[in-house]
Parts: structure tokens; C-alpha cells; sequence
């Protein structure tokens, strides 16, 4: 089963036990967006958007963004954040496990930042689903992964070819590598990616 509610989520929020928020976009995605890799605008899916700092960033380069997160307050203040700096973007509150009954097939981009290390391991072959019936034919996902290896969780950590290994089949790896300028304290444990989906039988 997936390791926390909704109402767990808002918990952290509120006791300021956010400590994935960063405050700011996370570096490597700036990097990625003035780098010959930058992806070109699109519709873009931010899963566990948070306060919405990475989607702000995409949004102010020409994304069409839509941010989703099971915490109540966080989505409350992404939006409040879009508004005053007049930003165009929407905060949805959602568990992503039922997105696919809503937005099946409805965007160009997924953008993953610290998602996928907070959902139980168990979760993960979902995720991967999920981020597939999202994107539109030749979709990508663009993704920064915490690779950490310490025990427990979350963040549960994962190994980077164990990312690659859960979007073997349906994702066709064109970025993978480490991060190389991660913010301090998980600085030599992400890797940014970009997986492109494959055909469709």
C-alpha cells in the first residue's frame, strides 16, 4: 500500500517538516533549460509539484503547466505564488495514482522532482504507469532523481540503474546522467534525466 495520506502530507507541511522544499527551482532543472538538451515548451504534468518552485520556473519559460500535489496547503500556496508573481499556471489537489482517470493522454512533459523517492518502493511500477497514461504520443518525462542509498525511508532511495530498469520497457532513455550541480546535501546522489516514450504497439 502507498505509505502516506493525504492528510499525512499536509501534516509535514504544517509542522514545517518540509524538508524536499528547497525554497527555490531546483539548480539542475535551471541548468537543463539554457543547456542544448533544453526540451522546447509544451504541456507539462509537475507530479508532487509542492509549492510549486520547479513549475513556476517552467511556466515562466513558456510551459503550459499543471501542477498536482495531496497536500492541501501546498497547492493553496503554488497558486497564491503563480498570482502574485503573475504567473500562469494551475494547482490541482490530487492523488496522482488517480490522474489517469482525469488527464489520460493530456500532456507533452511529466516533470519528477523528489515524487518518486517519497512514494513506498512498492509504489514505483505504478508511478511509471501513471506517468505513461499521462503523456501524449512521443511524450517525455523530465525527471531529477534522488539516488541516495541510505536505509529506510522516505526518501527511499533508489540505484540509478534501478530507474532505468523501471522505464525499460516503456521509455527510451535521451539524458541520464549524474547531476552535477545538486544543492548541497545531495550533491553526487541525483540524476537528471529525460525519457522519451516509446511507440505504442
Amino acid at each position: 500500500m502507498n505509505n502516506l495520506t493525504a492528510e499525512a502530507w499536509e501534516e509535514k507541511y504544517q509542522s514545517n517538516g518540509d524538508r524536499w522544499n528547497l525554497g527555490y527551482a531546483a539548480p539542475p532543472f535551471v541548468s537543463l533549460l539554457t543547456s542544448a538538451n533544453a526540451p522546447n515548451p509544451g504541456k507539462m504534468a509537475v507530479l508532487g509539484c509542492g509549492k510549486g518552485h520547479d513549475a513556476l520556473m517552467f511556466a515562466e519559460s513558456g510551459f503550459e503547466i499543471v501542477g498536482f500535489d495531496f497536500a492541501p496547503s501546498a497547492i493553496v500556496e503554488a497558486t497564491a505564488t503563480a498570482k502574485a508573481r503573475a504567473i500562469s499556471a494551475q494547482f490541482l489537489q490530487r492523488d496522482i495514482f488517480t490522474l489517469n482517470q482525469e488527464f489520460s493522454d493530456r500532456f507533452d512533459y511529466v516533470l519528477e522532482h523528489t515524487c518518486f523517492c517519497a512514494i513506498a518502493p512498492s509504489w514505483r511500477s505504478q508511478y511509471v504507469a501513471v506517468v505513461k497514461s499521462l503523456l501524449r504520443p512521443g511524450g517525455k518525462l523530465i525527471a531529477l532523481f534522488y539516488t541516495h542509498n541510505r536505509p529506510d525511508g522516505p526518501p527511499f532511495g533508489v540505484k540509478p540503474q534501478e530507474v532505468l530498469d523501471y522505464f525499460a520497457a516503456d521509455f527510451e532513455p535521451i539524458l541520464f546522467q549524474k547531476a552535477k550541480n545538486s544543492i548541497l546535501r545531495r550533491q553526487g546522489n541525483e540524476h537528471l534525466a529525460i525519457f522519451e516514450l516509446k511507440p505504442q504497439p
